[in-house]
């Protein structure tokens, strides 16, 4: 079963590294949650997750990572 990582818009090489490691990944901004097993953002200030959502699941913040460093996050935080 594929892992599907929902990713903020403006993360292209991220999305690619992921796709890359073998994770599915799926538009963060106006989608559905349900089947997302971690988000990755930009963590540039922006405040696109709503704290009322009653969702446990890794926020990975991408700022001052490369898109390696997010694919081995997720392998050690999805494992």
């Amino acid at each position: 079963m594929y892992k599907i990582i929902a990713v903020e818009d403006g993360l292209g090489n991220v999305t690619q590294a992921l796709h890359n490691a073998g994770f599915k990944t799926t538009p963060l901004e106006g989608e559905s949650l349900q089947n997302v097993r971690a988000v990755v953002v930009k963590g540039n200030g922006t405040d696109i997750l709503a704290p009322e959502w009653p969702v446990k699941m890794p926020i990975i913040n991408a700022a001052g990572r490369s898109a390696d460093e997010i694919v081995d996050v997720l392998r050690d935080r999805l494992s």
